[in-house]
């Protein structure tokens, strides 16, 4: 990615930081975006901005604390005023998302679906006009007979079933203990149907599509910052 383009995704994610307001429950996502986003709103903080955040990993709740962002948990709180979160594939019009390469999708699922406003930050390089036309859609399942939950996702349509591996080629865990599954589809033309059938299949825990969940979208490309909406 050019310096340019990472510049302008620094833009927007300082810029939906920005939308916070004192007061505040706010979902902090997960991943090199919203890493822009906690640092500015770590410098809001250090301004005297009254806010506290619900992580959507403990990477980002690492960083948070860095950066000096109180931060609670659904014990507290039910609701979360707004989340902000990055994703790796936006589909144009419905705003259907793909997320979830970072290993976070569940959480990253939880806080959004608990948050009145979910804005999400993406660079020029995230919009497609199907999901699944890039990415794989992240699936993540119980270790347990994971063999065969992989079989019937196959079964769904998935043209490939791939364990996620660390950067050791050791199977990735995520920070619920879980595995996840990479599935690639190919462009999916109808994203809730295969929702569903994936809902269906005992041992996933989640999916990684999100789906009629984003309240808008900042669109960082080398013209700038474009807001969409459903």
């Amino acid at each position: 990615m050019s310096s340019d383009m990472e510049a302008h995704k620094r833009t927007a994610a300082r810029r939906a930081a920005d939308m916070v307001k004192s007061g505040m429950v706010v979902g902090l996502g997960t991943g090199s975006t919203a890493t822009y986003m906690i640092e500015r709103l770590g410098e809001r903080v250090a301004e005297g901005l009254h806010i506290v955040g619900i992580p959507t990993s403990e990477d980002s709740a690492r960083k948070a604390k860095k950066a000096g962002i109180p931060l609670t948990d659904f014990s507290a709180h039910r609701q979360l005023d707004i989340a902000i979160d990055g994703a790796d594939e936006v589909q144009r019009g419905p705003l259907h998302l793909i997320k979830g390469l970072g290993g976070a999708l569940l959480r990253e699922k939880i806080v959004a679906q608990a948050s009145k406003i979910f804005v999400v930050i993406v660079d020029g390089s995230k919009p497609v006009d199907h999901l699944g036309e890039r990415a794989p859609v992240p699936v993540e399942v119980i270790p347990f007979g994971w063999e065969c939950t992989a079989e019937r996702l196959s079964a769904c349509g998935a043209k490939g079933v791939k364990p996620r591996t660390d950067r050791d080629g050791n199977l990735f865990v995520s920070d619920n203990g879980n595995m996840i599954l990479d599935c690639t589809f190919g462009p999916i033309e109808d994203p809730e149907d295969l929702a569903r059938q994936i809902d269906a299949i005992v041992g996933v825990v989640e999916h990684g599509m999100f789906l009629n969940m984003a309240s808008e979208v900042l669109v960082a490309t080398e013209q700038g910052v474009e807001r969409w909406e459903p």
